[in-house]
């Protein structure tokens, strides 16, 4: 690995969560966590690696997993989807799919990110997988590679299934996960469609999260109810470049569950802003890759680098350094072919991957040899 210190000086300072009894949010709560978005620090909590029962936010999980599926090819937005007998027999809240009806994925994806259709969300399970179980081992997999210490699936909708479990941290880190897919909270964030319009079994859909309609940047992500696990969601807004996501579990009611996650919102806000290190797209310079096509490629962060600042502290100092593997191809696009390093007050609070900005293919026995002919002639390469 080739090291590269960045000797760039941001103004930030060291944040760090503040705990429940510090400060009064999300009093109601059986647990809760707020974060920041582009960086996951925690900002407050609330017995967040508590094991309680999520319901309906479960299916941020499945949303993850289809919108993942959709973007590499296996699920197209206009694809028609047949309902099976088990999609169409879901209890709880639906979009009242028949058996042997044909919707397309992206009017199923509506009905589960506005509505939370249980049914809607088992049929585009099935059509990933196979069968529901199937995709509730991907669901699983997906949780551990996500590092996730308190959760275990059993459903992909949440309806109260013994053993099946989250934390308010675990379902802040999908949530995370989540909002880096832009596609996503284009439907979150709609309070209100339609499904079947023209037809005698049109449907209203109306968010089951009104916080997208009275609280200004909120736009998803995911509530929760069962008896079991009370009033849940998962909320999240952006202002000023700074996205925020709050979580509540197990709220005595849906008006206090949305009263706390406002009050949880308002504090982040109030409280904190982000700076930008670097865009995700910004290039950290050009590097030259063996035996490739293009000699050299703009290496970039796969992630924004972010720095969180509170308010009204004093500003302290962040660095940034860069280490690259060798480099040779063939090389694709989002391959991590590297680390950044944020290092803020002396210590490394953040990693973030390093990628190219397009494939690199690697270059015949004749280009090379073409190569280093030009660079004789050029004088790149003396003999």
């Amino acid at each position: 690995m080739k090291k590269l210190l960045v000797l760039l000086v941001f103004s930030t300072l060291c944040i760090l969560p503040v705990k429940a009894e510090e400060l009064k949010l999300a009093e109601n709560a059986k647990s809760a966590i707020l974060i920041e978005a582009s960086t996951g620090k925690v900002l407050f909590e609330k017995n967040a690696d508590e094991k309680l029962v999520p319901a309906s936010m479960t299916k941020m999980m499945s949303m993850l997993l289809i919108i993942e599926n959709i973007e590499n090819g296996v699920l197209k937005w206009d694809q028609q989807i047949t309902v099976s007998e088990n999609a169409s027999s879901m209890g709880g809240s639906q979009i009242l799919l028949e058996t042997g009806e044909k919707m397309s994925v992206e009017d199923l994806f509506k009905g589960v990110a506005i509505a939370s259709g249980n049914d809607a969300v088992v049929a585009l399970g099935e059509a990933i997988a196979g069968t529901e179980s199937g995709f509730v081992d991907m669901m699983n997999k997906r949780a551990k590679g996500l590092n996730l210490k308190n959760t275990n699936f059993k459903t992909p909708h949440g309806l109260d299934t013994a053993n099946h479990y989250s934390s308010a941290r675990d379902m802040s880190i999908i949530a995370r996960e989540l909002v880096k897919h832009s596609k996503v909270l284009k439907y979150t964030s709609v309070y209100e469609d339609y499904l079947r319009e023209n037809t005698d079994r049109k449907i209203w859909l109306v968010n089951t999260n009104r916080l997208v309609r009275f609280y200004d940047g909120v736009d998803g992500l995911k509530t929760g109810y069962t008896e079991e696990a009370g009033y849940c969601l998962t909320a999240t807004a952006k202002k000023d470049g700074m996205r925020i996501i709050a979580v509540v579990m197990g709220e005595p009611d849906s008006k206090t569950r949305n009263k706390e996650i406002s009050e949880m919102l308002d504090y982040s806000f109030a409280q904190y802003k982000v700076e930008n290190l670097l865009n995700h797209n910004s290039s950290i310079g050009k590097y030259e890759v063996s035996k490739a096509k293009d000699k050299y490629i703009n290496v970039v962060p796969k992630d924004d680098a972010t720095i969180l600042k509170k308010k009204s502290e004093k500003n302290g100092n962040a660095t940034y350094e860069v280490t690259l593997k060798d480099l040779k191809a063939p090389i694709k696009k989002g391959e991590a072919i590297g680390k950044l390093k944020i290092k803020e007050n002396g210590k490394y609070i953040r990693t973030i991957d390093l990628t190219t900005t397009k494939d690199i293919k690697k270059a015949s026995m004749g280009e090379l040899y073409l190569r280093y002919l030009t660079d004789i002639v050029t004088g790149d390469i003396t003999i």
